[in-house]
């Protein structure tokens, strides 16, 4: 018998094919689900290093998976990674009274400001586990349909049904589904209905944060704006989503320039500050109406009334 000590085998090279069931879901996304309990922060990192490929190729994490793509995954020794995060019962019980929708394959949920849909980035724990940690006998994992910003509120849609996952898709690439948001534009904006058609393209700033410019280079994008309420300093909108790019509506406002109330990302600095010292410092975007229609041809009309804080924000506006 040898008297060296066993070494465990070295973790392998794993090579996936995707199968027609997972067609149109994100890159990241997919391997979190088909490799169980890898970090989305471990994700993002192999993806963006460009130790996974695809079709022998490097992509992004935002890529939608195709059936027969083979995914190379590098080794991985998942016990090396931080056990996940386990959400808190308050949040539990938070997430639970938030739920606007539960049938129908489809789960909505009125997202708090404040919480990330994902984990990753220094952030422990989001919406999309904290629902996965209510469904734990689940047959399927839950998955985002779609997300919002950390500090933007309002519905969230999430599936554990492929099928229905890939008809949503489907519905949000081809402009089908009716998104409407209330969000607090800064300043008084003049006229009653503005029809931005502005292209957005995502860039990287100096300091490696991801950010959405205004250019000619960039994607279709379009936003209706219907005012709702003038304020002495701002406005209350309605913003029609008829494209949905990534931070759409904070950077078509910024280009009417009337940035949103709180945005630390497209506003500037001194009119969040004056905002702030009046008690306005969340984010004032809010995703509250949902129209949209199931593959079955039922049609859903969804709402969620604006939060609190929100609420007062404007009460406060009000009173000036």
């Amino acid at each position: 018998m040898s008297d060296l000590p066993h070494v465990p085998d070295a973790p392998a090279v794993k090579m996936l094919t995707v199968d027609e069931a997972y067609a149109g879901q994100r890159l990241d996304n997919y391997l979190i689900t088909v490799l169980k309990g890898l970090p989305r922060t471990l994700v993002y990192r192999i993806v963006r290093t460009g130790e996974v490929r695809v079709n022998k190729g490097r992509t992004k994490a935002d890529y939608r998976v195709q059936a027969g793509d083979v995914i190379r995954v590098p080794p991985l020794r998942m016990s090396e990674e931080k056990p996940a995060a386990r959400p808190t019962s308050s949040l539990q019980k938070l997430l639970k009274s938030r739920i606007v929708h539960d049938e129908d394959h489809l789960l909505v949920v009125n997202k708090p400001a404040g919480l990330a849909v994902h984990g990753g980035s220094g952030i422990s724990i989001g919406l999309i586990e904290a629902l996965r940690s209510l469904r734990p006998d689940a047959t399927a994992q839950l998955e985002l349909v779609h997300r919002l910003d950390r500090d933007t509120s309002g519905l969230t849609m999430v599936t554990g049904h492929r099928a229905l996952l890939r008809a949503l898709h489907a519905q949000l690439r081809d402009g089908q589904m009716d998104k409407r948001y209330v969000a607090l534009l800064s300043g008084r904006l003049s006229g009653a209905k503005h029809r931005v058609e502005a292209p957005l393209l995502k860039v990287e700033s100096p300091n490696g944060e991801a950010v959405v410019r205004v250019s000619r280079d960039g994607k279709t994008a379009i936003t209706v704006f219907t005012v709702l309420e003038r304020f002495a300093d701002a406005t209350l909108v309605e913003a029609h989503l008829l494209t949905g790019r990534t931070h759409q509506i904070r950077v078509h406002a910024q280009h009417l320039g009337h940035a949103l109330v709180g945005d630390d990302k497209y506003g500037r600095d001194d009119v969040n500050a004056r905002f702030k010292a009046k008690g306005l410092s969340r984010l004032f975007l809010h995703a509250r109406d949902l129209r949209l229609t199931l593959p079955s041809g039922k049609k859903l009309s969804l709402h969620a009334d604006v939060d609190e804080d929100f609420e007062r924000g404007l009460e406060v506006l009000r009173r000036a």
